[in-house]
């Protein structure tokens, strides 16, 4: 080889060339072809219209032309076909669309090209069909193309068509085609998970519609009631209005349904779910009923008790501001039941004032009216006292009587009859404990004495029994440390530190987690979609200095991470946050 030459490169034995104008042009001839009637040797007819076409393109367009053309039928060999049932704008579409790939597709044409599309087997045409009569879904339509998507066979209208009439289901129930639907359409929409509306709302649709046509659909009436999720009745309707309605009554399957849910709902020691309840019992929520953060009360800014409640909606990541509380309440209880958020006792603060009054007022607010009521006060007052929920019960545990002094006073209180009642007091009173319940237990873990001294002890009140017991641990030493459950795990937060630990109910242990990023105490902690939720507090800084926080932290189990949720919109502390659950009809909660 000559110095300062390069070895050429050898010579392709074959060169792989491709026309991309010729492919991208080739249709655009043909279709100049046609309209000239160069070479055409079929005519396709519907009504006056007459449409000369090339059958070799035809038939490399469709496997229905490919039929038609390539075997024994008479149309093979026939110079005119005749395609009857279809609108000669349609076939003009197809025709257009056979040679040029486009096709205009609106309001008017959308259905009839659709079904034609189905009929000569272009399946893409059929889809772009599909996909402009979804955007044209409404509630005034999506029964129809729920129809019409089952005809076709057409799975992702019959999908948009389905997402539609869940979602818009208030509207779709009062609508005037409604009572009409056959009772497996109904079957099938009332058991869509993404169903939006109450389950009371779902109860009265099923009786209109039976009511509509009794004597021929009475007997439906058990297999559309088993697909209410009677868990999220509240227990007034269920007991007031439900077993008390003459369709029902006049059903055993129904009434036995009925006589099921009332002994799960009444009775704290209920017996195992009997199998004719135990799907309903257990389903999830539908997906209108949305579980959100709401935070309310404690000290805002550092500077006065808060009267604000806030609800944080996970769909939008935004906060919205709910019903101020009626007073300025502090160190008060906090608790939900039924999608009704409870604010138990605490301390009435007077504007301008840091002296409160110990208070045995009850105030509650549903997302549904967005208003605060009073309900029936607690025996006596109590302030910085715990509230827990099971079923329909409330139970507020210790906290500091009127003259101060610790307290280990156990009530509960019966939101079904509006009753309170004493139950058995603590073993050992304890101040600013973790509390949770979980499988008819309440667990009132470490906390403080009387001296400020921290309590290594679980307390675990067994709600059945009415009874108390003691575990002695050294795992715990914790104080203004919230408690949250998910799935059988307290997860203890914080509390003048940055451990986070979880305790295993059914294996008696702890273990232990990622810790926060600060130490944090007078915080809230929520379990929401089998996350842990922390709002607030104060927490201690590099410098050893109290501050107050406004931080929104997330922390996943399956992880085992912590991560951050933004701010809160002020610096809050010893507030209250519970996950309270309202239907969204499609929407977004009252703001």
């Amino acid at each position: 080889m000559c110095p300062g030459k390069r070895m050429e490169q050898p010579s392709p034995d074959v060169l792989h060339y491709k026309d991309k104008e010729l492919v991208s042009s080739l249709l655009l001839q043909l279709n100049h072809l046609r309209k000239e009637r160069i070479l055409t040797d079929v005519v396709l007819c519907c009504g006056d219209t007459e449409l000369a076409c090339h059958r070799n393109v035809l038939v490399s367009s469709s496997p229905y032309f490919h039929a038609m053309f390539c075997s024994s039928f008479q149309e093979s060999v026939q110079p005119r076909v005749v395609l009857r049932g279809m609108p000669p704008e349609v076939l003009s579409t197809v025709v257009d669309y056979v040679y040029t790939g486009a096709a205009n597709i609106t309001a008017d044409l959308a259905l009839p090209l659709m079904q034609a599309a189905s009929m000569l087997q272009y399946g893409r045409l059929f889809e772009a069909c599909s996909a402009f009569l979804q955007t044209q879904l409404g509630a005034e339509n999506c029964l129809d193309m729920l129809r019409l998507a089952e005809a076709l066979h057409c799975g992702s209208l019959r999908e948009r068509a389905r997402e539609v009439t869940a979602r818009c289901f208030p509207a779709v129930a009062a609508s005037d085609d409604f009572p009409e639907i056959s009772l497996a359409e109904l079957t099938d929409v009332l058991g869509d998970d993404r169903l939006c509306a109450g389950e009371e709302q779902v109860f009265e649709t099923v009786l209109a519609w039976v009511r509509h046509n009794a004597p021929a659909r009475s007997g439906a009436l058990h297999g559309l009631f088993s697909k209410l999720r009677l868990r999220h009745v509240h227990p007034t309707y269920l007991v007031q209005f439900m077993a008390g309605e003459p369709l029902v009554r006049a059903s055993p399957l129904c009434l036995e349904l009925i006589e099921a849910a009332q002994r799960l709902l009444f009775s704290i020691g209920a017996a195992p779910c009997p199998s004719v309840i135990d799907d309903m019992w257990d389903s999830p929520r539908r997906e209108a009923c949305h579980e959100a953060l709401v935070l309310v009360g404690g000290r805002k800014n550092g500077q006065q008790t808060s009267r604000e409640a806030l609800l944080f909606d996970e769909v939008t990541q935004q906060w919205q501001s709910l019903a101020k509380l009626p007073v300025r309440l502090y160190r008060a209880s906090y608790a939900c039941v039924q999608g009704v958020l409870y604010v138990l006792g605490g301390l009435v603060v007077s504007t301008g004032s840091r002296v409160g009054t110990p208070s045995d007022a009850v105030y509650t607010l549903s997302l549904k009216t967005n208003q605060w009521r009073a309900a029936e006060p607690m025996l006596a007052p109590h302030y910085a006292h715990q509230s827990v929920s099971h079923m329909h019960f409330l139970f507020t545990l210790g906290g500091l009587a009127v003259d101060g002094q610790l307290s280990g006073t156990v009530e509960r209180y019966n939101t079904m009859f509006n009753q309170w009642e004493t139950m058995a007091p603590m073993p050992s009173p304890v101040l600013h404990p973790a509390v949770a319940a979980h499988d008819q237990r309440i667990y009132v873990i470490g906390g403080e004495d009387a001296e400020q001294n921290p309590v290594r002890m679980i307390q675990v009140y067994h709600m059945a029994r009415n009874l108390w017991c003691k575990i002695e641990t050294r795992m715990v030493k914790n104080v203004c440390a919230p408690a949250a459950v998910i799935d059988d795990k307290i997860y203890i937060v914080g509390g003048y530190t940055r451990r986070t630990i979880a305790y295993d109910t059914k294996a008696n242990r702890f273990v232990k987690c990622e810790s926060m990023k600060d130490r944090r105490m007078h915080h809230s902690a929520t379990a929401i979609n089998n996350k842990l939720y922390v709002t607030g507090g104060r927490y201690i800084n590099n410098h050893d200095v109290i501050k107050d926080s406004d931080g929104f932290d997330c922390y996943d189990p399956e992880s085992d991470a912590w991560s951050s949720k933004g701010k809160l919109p002020y610096r809050l502390f010893d507030h209250g946050s519970v996950p309270l659950i309202g239907v969204s009809a499609g929407k977004s909660f009252t703001s």
